[in-house]
């Protein structure tokens, strides 16, 4: 499938992500029933793009959960071809640390030969076994919340706590599908009307958060969840990209005034500042999908403060 893949109504399709096995403490089953994967310092490799919002979810775990020292990255170059991501010289990015792949392809197949299908980050791969444990962003972020702790990460941070969890999983699922992927939706829409479908139900979501941040500091109270780091890379990305690139122009970020200094309090949390790259996020976007920009012409701007007082205290 094409990472720009629309159905006969003209609606964006994601792609199921091909690897979902779990890392645990012992290497027992994980919520899939796949496991077999025993948490252990060095082990695994996480491949990313600092482009890519997916990715920027597990970069973020990965500073706020101290697992810089257990799990290594490679950072692949923010250009992507259209048969995979690669690695290359840019500020940042850095070559494969494990085999000297040029692409991100030559990991997949390394761990499937033969793969064939879309290549992704980010990866968790393992270098025990030589093999991609899991490529979905979602059960990464899960994995390094807990999997870790007693291997020398923060066990004292806890984004998914059991008393929230249910209520953690039901505004996922609802900002997934409407602002995660909606954007997507909205920009590789094949028709009008797939577009203005996605684009309606993105700011109506927009509008609740908006609300919902005006009583609470964080979207579930006093207290930063998985819910919040899952839609943060989502809100750093729409200014200067989203709102022009993806057709998301009813309103900036920075016209909603908690949206807007929420992200700017989530931003500005120890150690996440430094997983934000806009030089990796507008060339990527802006050089990747020439349907959508075919002159390739990266914008200059916006200008947006991120590290402004946010005033959510």
């Amino acid at each position: 499938m094409s990472p720009m893949h629309t159905d006969d109504q003209g609606e964006f399709q994601r792609w199921e992500s091909a690897f979902r096995s779990w890392v645990t403490p012992d290497g027992s089953p994980g919520p899939s029933g796949e496991g077999g994967f025993r948490a252990e310092p060095g082990r695994y490799h996480l491949y990313v793009s600092y482009a890519c919002p997916w990715a920027h979810r597990t970069l973020i775990y990965r500073a706020l959960k101290g697992l810089e020292g257990l799990v290594g990255i490679s950072v692949v170059h923010p250009i992507m071809p259209p048969e995979s991501w690669v690695f290359g010289e840019f500020p940042g990015a850095t070559p494969d640390h494990l085999y000297g792949a040029h692409a991100l392809r030559e990991i997949y197949e390394r761990a499937e030969p033969g793969y064939e299908g879309v290549v992704t980050v980010p990866v968790l791969w393992d270098r025990s076994r030589e093999t991609i444990v899991n490529n979905e962003s979602s059960e990464i972020i899960r994995m390094f919340n807990s999997a870790f702790d007693g291997c020398g990460a923060r066990a004292d941070v806890d984004f998914y706590p059991e008393p929230l969890r249910e209520a953690i999983d039901a505004l996922n699922a609802q900002i997934y599908e409407n602002v995660n992927n909606g954007v997507y939706r909205a920009g590789f829409a094949g028709t009008q009307q797939a577009y203005e479908r996605a684009y309606d139900r993105l700011f109506a979501t927009l509008d609740e958060l908006e609300t919902r941040l005006s009583h609470h500091r964080y979207l579930l109270g006093e207290r930063i969840t998985e819910a919040d780091w899952r839609l943060l890379p989502t809100l750093l990305r729409f200014d200067a990209v989203y709102y022009t690139h993806f057709k998301c122009n009813r309103q900036r970020l920075v016209d909603f005034p908690n949206l807007w200094g929420y992200t700017r309090d989530l931003l500005q949390r120890p150690g996440v500042r430094e997983t934000l790259r806009m030089d990796h996020i507008k060339t990527h976007y802006f050089t990747s999908h020439p349907r959508l920009n075919p002159s390739g012409i990266v914008p200059k701007g916006p200008i947006v403060d991120f590290d402004a007082p946010h005033g959510r205290g």
